[in-house]
């Protein structure tokens, strides 16, 4: 029986793992398969070796780091000792994850890594950790292939898992109906991040935005895409800032995917989630506001001035980008304004958004990774056999 430890860190990866453990079952019932994982893996019948939701709420402290050691010495010992796994399956969380491949490698077992750093976005010093530890790196975007393939590192497109994984049956005459919204006004989405700090940056500029726009358009109504780590409590804190503006905004939670989808067009925190209105043809302006120290970070370690995923991917600006002290009112107003009622332009950005999401084809991500994963093992073990 062949065995698979996976390594997660996050929420995400942890969902992301859940659905190549599906695919690796189909394929090959006898798999046995641990991790560091979550909910989502535990769904599906994995033993955890410990959950990873203690890893999520870790900071950048002395604190974390003792922990992030003592837990990496405790996987390791536990896979040399008990479980030893024919391969160890590294999903995103880069920082910790390259750590134990550095160990694991020297302690003679085989990684993969499904989700890598985006080592040709920022922190490139990490692509060498990457040459010396980690034996097949399954990639999402299609130019990362030939990127990791230059540096001599074995790489395969899979595919971008959020293709296959995210749902695209909505309705939208349903969804202004179940949520109260009025069928004659646009909506314009919001969504201001899953982190505090994103909250406390954007969404007051997102509101005073919304403001604007509503001054100069009454034919536009607002939804907040409330993210499920935010509590209510924390976003009643900052609605109550809204009445500031009187502002009439809709707080939607678990519908972010149906938002995203039915809106006209969409006002988002930098992240996955421009991916997400990209394959769903969303019309988007993107913004990042952050203390200074952070901006100061990521202008030093970024290698690509983009900063969302659709500019990355096409390599000129699709979509208007507000960054730092661009993150204003006034400009987001009139951008989102354009988007809305600029027939010629709002056309030609969902053409953009499109050829996108028609660049990735048609491959299911977990499928691939899995398909990868086993055709190893077989071989490995016809190697074995001699």
């Amino acid at each position: 029986m062949k065995k698979i430890f996976i390594i997660t860190g996050e929420h995400s990866g942890d969902l992301h793992a859940s659905f190549v453990v599906k695919e690796l079952k189909k394929q090959n019932p006898s798999i046995e398969i641990q991790a560091v994982g979550g909910q989502n893996l535990a769904k599906e019948g994995i033993k955890l070796f410990c959950d990873h939701s203690k890893m999520g709420v870790m900071g950048i402290n002395f604190k974390a780091i003792v922990e992030h050691l003592t837990l990496g010495k405790k996987i390791l010992n536990y896979l040399k000792t008990e479980f030893k796994p024919d391969l160890v399956l590294l999903i995103d969380y880069g920082g910790f994850n390259l750590q134990m491949a550095k160990v694991l490698k020297k302690s003679g077992f085989t990684c993969f890594y499904y989700i890598s750093p985006q080592v040709w976005a920022s922190r490139k010093g990490r692509i060498n950790k990457i040459k010396k530890y980690i034996s097949k790196v399954m990639v999402l975007f299609p130019f990362e292939e030939n990127f990791y393939k230059k540096e001599n590192i074995d790489a395969q497109y899979v595919g971008h898992p959020l293709i296959s994984q995210l749902p695209n049956d909505f309705d939208k005459a349903e969804f202004f109906k179940l949520n109260g919204l009025d069928k004659n006004k646009k909506l314009v989405g919001i969504f201001p991040g899953s982190r505090k700090m994103e909250l406390n940056y954007l969404l007051s500029v997102f509101l005073k935005s919304a403001k604007l726009i509503n001054e100069r358009d009454r034919n536009v109504q607002f939804c907040i895409g409330q993210a499920p780590n935010i509590s209510d409590k924390i976003m009643d804190e900052f609605l109550n800032k809204a009445k500031e503006y009187d502002l009439d905004i809709k707080i939607l939670k678990n519908q972010n995917h149906a938002l995203l989808s039915c809106s006209d067009a969409v006002m988002l925190a930098s992240g996955t989630i421009t991916m997400e209105a990209s394959i769903y043809e969303t019309p988007m302006i993107v913004a990042y506001k952050g203390p200074l120290w952070a901006y100061l970070i990521y202008l030093m370690l970024r290698y690509i001035k983009c900063a969302s995923i659709p500019n990355i991917i096409s390599g000129k600006e699709v979509v208007k980008e507000f960054l730092q002290y661009n993150a204003k009112p006034e400009p987001i107003a009139n951008e989102i304004l354009e988007l809305l009622n600029n027939t010629e332009k709002r056309n030609q950005v969902i053409k953009n958004l499109k050829e996108i999401k028609n660049n990735f084809g048609d491959k299911i991500a977990s499928y691939e990774v899995a398909k990868i994963i086993n055709n190893y093992l077989k071989e490995s073990e016809n190697e074995k056999n001699g």
